[in-house]
């Protein structure tokens, strides 16, 4: 808890949602509702890690469900054909699905 905060993501799903080591994020947790800013630092490779370091940790229980949002800065002309990317885990945190829709779709079991 001592630990001036970030959140830890394993490298293979950041590199699935495109985010980079030390990108800003919010956070929003599922289970309480709480929402936090923080940044991204890279976890083992094939580990399904995601923890969140520091303060931040006090926002979240093992179990709560999170969505970790990347926010990304571009010219309206970038933005008329951009689209988000969403990567689906399962209670793992392995990859179930990727997609690049407008609308996220829910995810497949």
């Amino acid at each position: 808890m001592h630990y001036v905060g970030s959140i830890t993501i394993a490298a293979d799903l950041m590199e699935a949602a495109g985010v980079l080591p030390y990108e800003r994020v919010q956070v929003l947790n599922l289970t309480n509702g709480a929402r936090l800013e923080t940044y991204v630092i890279t976890g083992e490779r094939g580990s399904g890690i995601i923890c969140l370091n520091g303060p931040s940790a006090h926002f979240f229980a093992p179990g709560d469900l999170a969505i970790i949002i990347a926010y990304a800065m571009m010219t309206p002309e970038e933005a008329t054909v951009w689209q988000p990317t969403t990567v689906f885990v399962n209670e793992k945190n392995e990859v179930t699905g990727v997609t690049r829709a407008e609308k996220p779709r829910m995810a497949v079991e």
